[in-house]
């Protein structure tokens, strides 16, 4: 007697599906996710020509020198590194980020270092930035 065997059932399972959903999934939160933390600083540019504003006696003023040196409310900086600017504008505020800031550079000094002073500004949380100008000499 011959007997017909029986077909082995493919216990495997079909896996293909599976990663398909897990990629579609990994797609969309890396599309759907912000990887970048954007933070703005609002500034309170005068005009050149404007009125002379008085500034409040409760701010703060940082002081830029031609070669870059810091002085804040009157007191100089050891050195022109970011850690001791917002270090020594910490002390000056009292951790009140609320403050006005006010930013005087002298014509010459270099870019970096009003950027450096308005960073140090940002990562302490002050939002009330103003950089000083003078009005323009007229010529006859």
């Amino acid at each position: 007697m011959k007997f017909r065997r029986q077909k082995k059932v493919d216990n495997n399972v079909n896996l293909t599906p599976l990663i398909d959903v897990v990629f579609l999934l990994l797609i969309f939160f890396m599309v759907s996710t912000t990887f970048t933390k954007e933070s703005h600083l609002v500034l309170d540019l005068p005009e050149a020509d404007g009125e002379v504003i008085e500034t409040p006696v409760d701010g703060i003023e940082i002081l830029i020198g031609k070669n870059g040196d810091y002085t804040i409310n009157g007191k100089q900086l050891i050195n022109r590194q970011l850690n001791t600017l917002m270090k020594s504008l910490g002390e000056v505020s009292l951790g009140n980020s609320e403050l006005p800031l006010t930013i005087t550079a002298d014509a010459n000094t270099s870019h970096q270092s009003v950027v450096t002073a308005m960073d140090a500004a940002g990562k302490m949380g002050f939002v009330h930035l103003k950089i000083t100008t003078k009005q323009p000499d007229e010529e006859s």
